[in-house]
């Protein structure tokens, strides 16, 4: 029998009640050691707050406006602006991943163009989106699309190319064509995989965004934290760093659970 380690047998990790502590540990550490550089004096407190001045601040823009909006307000219009791309990227890039696993012809079409493109980091299109739709939605639409679009298409192309065989004989010999094979046989073989794919491709639109609202749009998390590092306002552009923290934590604690629904469902 091997040996066990708090009832654990060895080389098993820790269970869900030590991984709840020792994250807890971590996050008490993380603030204590904040804390204690605000308050030694080695950065001055106004570029540096604590976190007691940070959660302040969070209850404060809470319900007094900053910049035209609370802070429910800007994420509010972030969460649009995210939605918006992260929608039209997995719209786009899904099914053509899977019609690119399908159709050779169709990959050596876009292959070429398409791995040009997504070398492009996101940030580098602000500009152009900028130029192209001024304030409005469609600017940071375009940097979000341009972030989230490759793990969409990659992970639904990955996952056509590499569903059973078998299946597609089978679904041959009943007669299926090439699109419904690959609405029927591709798309549900794929799930996994697209699902993995649409979680990287979250987090990638979210970061995305903020760097689009810190350029190109009149409100948001971002354009909030421009006007307060502008005024010198350190607590309103850390409220805005927590903000944007917790909300990519619980986008992706939800694609995470999804995914593993998913994979559940598949065996895997």
């Amino acid at each position: 029998m091997a040996r066990t380690l708090n009832g654990r047998p060895a080389g098993q990790g820790p269970g869900h009640t030590e991984t709840a502590v020792l994250s807890g540990l971590g996050v008490l550490g993380f603030f204590a050691l904040w804390q204690f550089i605000s308050i030694s004096g080695w950065v001055s407190e106004r570029y540096l707050p604590g976190p007691l001045s940070v959660a302040r601040t969070i209850v404060s823009l809470s319900t007094e406006p900053y910049s035209g909006a609370t802070l429910w307000g800007h994420l509010s219009s972030s969460l649009v602006r995210f939605g918006a791309g992260f929608g039209l990227a997995a719209a786009i890039g899904i099914p053509l991943g899977l019609l690119m696993g399908w159709y050779r012809w169709l990959e050596d079409v876009v292959s070429p163009v398409f791995e040009a493109l997504r070398f492009i980091a996101p940030i580098a299109w602000v500009p152009f989106a900028g130029l192209w739709f001024g304030t409005g939605i469609g600017g940071p639409t375009l940097v979000i699309f341009s972030g989230a679009f490759a793990p969409c298409l990659i992970n639904a192309y990955r996952g056509a190319k590499y569903v059973d065989r078998r299946l597609v004989e089978a679904a041959r010999t009943l007669g299926a064509s090439g699109p419904r094979i690959v609405a029927e046989v591709l798309l549900p073989s794929s799930l996994p995989s697209i699902v993995a794919g649409l979680r990287v491709s979250a987090g990638i639109g979210w970061q995305s965004l903020i760097g689009a609202e810190l350029i190109v749009v009149a409100n948001g998390v971002g354009y909030m934290m421009v006007q307060g590092q502008l005024n010198v306002i350190t607590p309103i552009v850390m409220a805005g760093m927590v903000a944007i923290g917790v909300v990519g934590v619980v986008i992706d604690v939800v694609l995470r659970g999804f995914e593993n629904h998913i994979r559940k469902g598949w065996g895997r």
